[in-house]
């Protein structure tokens, strides 16, 4: 008995066995640990994937160009995009079609439209099989997530371009322009004996060109200034006869080289007698007393380029290029090519021109969203743009009126024009936009056309002169929602003034231009997170990288506040 009590005493006493014991006991839960981070590996990685397709399909249900994307666009309330919804649940299946490793799939897509944001929601759930965790009773491991993508829908936006087409808009668009037309117009020469370069002169008789001793050589009453503008400058300079007596008429050969510096020059008598039509008429000899009776010039509708021998730029022509420019004509893009290339959906863009003068021309290019027309062919918006210096006051045109500038007349009637202003989140809610271009010059007076009387103030003032007939136009279209942009031309020093033309007008239009800034960024529409709506150009340059700013100002306005 005791032998046995010692054997027991012994084995108790014995440790040599627990590691294995203890290991034994251990090895189970660290086993199942394991495997259930391999388990748990697995699942992480196949919800990877699983997000992975969520986000494609998120994406792809509302990228430009989608199924989806186009039904919401043409959408015309907020709601669900039913087709957009079975796009993302395609992508997703599609995606998780090719992939194996889980369970009782489930995915659920959302996506809806509201004003021009478009957002898209993938929610999905899946069951990954386990291995090891069944030991522990789990089967299966359960993942799920979701995947959200938001966008902004094309704005629908209407541009109602307004343009100054009055007399100082027929300015040379540049020094050297200037400078080219001084040396060849006849206009108000004794006045302006530096040379005159408003190229916008009426060609009507009885305007400020008759002959009654201002012009530099007789031209049958009509100012020439337009015309010369629309021809080779060399073409006509050719055309010129040295006249007798000398100093008649007091115009010398520009060419300040030439050893002819003090010859007094004219055009033959035989032209001068058919003026302005006979520049353009075959040229055929009258006589040795009377020189030519046609020039044989053609005559061009706008003048795309400055310094070319076929024509003088004017400040028209440029914004005319400006919005008509074609990368494939004239290596540049202009604001129609730019709209083209931006609009993302039919007829997302609708533009129009409106030219004033002292009355609005509302049907001269009306709002359209045909803006790929040729430059070449009548009636398309193209064409319209590109002959804008064919509507400068030339004292004929009924539709626009003459003699002044009135740019708060030219507003009111486009303010008239928009009869709803939207938000831009559909085709029937469009946001306007207004994009004045102009000197800011205004001038009360008027003119009869054609060759009527001369009634009202020639004294220039700005937009927002109490003494205007609609002073606080700006505002009032502002106060409708309607978004104004303005480019400003500045409006050029009269040098030399003639305080004897015209009731001193060169003395009062120079003293306002110090204020036209003030008046015109006031009645821009305020300054958002895109920038400034007001905007200056000084070159055709200006002018051409202005329109396509002020566009795309539009377009980042419209995603901002929507």
């Amino acid at each position: 008995m005791r032998a046995l009590l010692r054997l027991i005493q012994r084995f108790a006493r014995d440790r040599r066995g627990n590691m294995a014991i203890t290991f034994g006991i251990c090895s189970v839960p660290l086993l199942t640990a394991v495997g259930a981070g391999v388990d748990y590996s697995l699942a992480t990685r196949m919800k990877a994937k699983l997000q992975s397709a969520a986000d494609a399909a998120a994406v792809a249900s509302i990228s430009q160009k989608s199924p989806g994307f186009l039904a919401a666009s043409a959408m015309q309330t907020d709601g669900s995009v039913a087709v957009a919804v079975a796009d993302a649940n395609n992508v997703f299946n599609g995606i998780m079609n090719t992939i194996t490793g889980y369970t009782n799939l489930q995915v659920t897509s959302v996506v809806t439209k509201t004003g021009i944001r478009i957002n898209s929601s993938v929610t999905f759930s899946a069951q990954v099989p386990t291995t090891f965790m069944r030991i522990a009773g789990f089967t299966a491991l359960t993942v799920n997530g979701v995947s959200s993508a938001g966008g902004s829908l094309p704005p629908y936006l209407d541009f109602y371009v307004t343009l100054d087409v009055s007399g100082s808009m027929g300015l040379p668009s540049t020094t050297d322009e200037a400078v080219r037309l001084q040396n060849l117009s006849p206009d108000n020469y004794r006045q302006y004996p530096t040379g005159c370069t408003l190229a916008c002169h009426f060609s009507q008789q009885n305007g400020p060109c008759t002959d009654s001793g201002t012009q530099g050589y007789p031209t049958n009453g009509y100012c020439l200034g337009y015309a010369i503008s629309r021809v080779s400058p060399s073409g006509f300079k050719s055309l010129r006869i040295a006249q007798s007596p000398a100093g008649q008429y007091p115009y010398k050969d520009p060419d300040t080289n030439s050893p002819t510096w003090n010859t007094y020059l004219k055009l033959p008598t035989g032209i001068v007698s058919g003026l302005p039509n006979s520049l353009y008429a075959p040229k055929l000899p009258a006589g040795p007393t009377s020189g030519l009776t046609g020039g044989g010039l053609t005559a061009v509708s706008s003048c795309p380029t400055a310094g070319t021998d076929n024509c003088i730029q004017l400040r028209l022509d440029a914004v005319g290029f400006a919005l008509n420019a074609t990368t494939a004509a004239n290596g540049v893009d202009g604001m129609l090519a730019l709209a083209q290339k931006r609009a993302v959906v039919a007829n997302q863009f609708r533009i129009g021109l409106y030219p004033f003068i002292t009355a609005l021309y509302s049907t001269y290019s009306p709002l359209t969203s045909t803006i790929n027309g040729s430059s070449t062919t009548p009636g398309t918006i193209n064409y319209n743009a590109a002959n804008l210096a064919t509507l400068l006051d030339t004292n004929t045109n009924s539709n626009l009126g003459s003699g002044g500038t009135h740019i708060d007349v030219g507003l009111k009637g486009v303010n008239d024009l928009i009869t709803s202003v939207g938000n831009g989140s559909t085709s029937t809610s469009r946001q306007p936009y207004v994009f004045l271009v102009t000197d800011g010059a205004q001038d009360p007076q008027q003119k009869g056309v054609p060759n009527g009387g001369w009634s009202g103030s020639n004294h220039a003032v700005t937009l927002d002169n109490a003494s205007n007939t609609y002073p606080s136009i700006c505002t009032t279209m502002k106060n409708r929602g309607i978004i104004v942009s303005v480019l400003y031309i500045p409006y050029q020093t009269i040098n030399p003034v003639n305080t004897s033309f015209a009731n001193n007008e060169d003395t009062y239009a120079n003293n306002n231009i110090a204020n036209i800034p003030t008046s015109l960024r006031n009645c821009s529409s305020p300054p958002d997170a895109a920038g400034s709506y007001f905007y200056t150009a000084n070159t055709p340059q200006d002018i051409t990288d202005s329109l396509k700013a002020m566009f795309n100002h539009a377009l980042v306005t419209a995603h901002i506040t929507n």
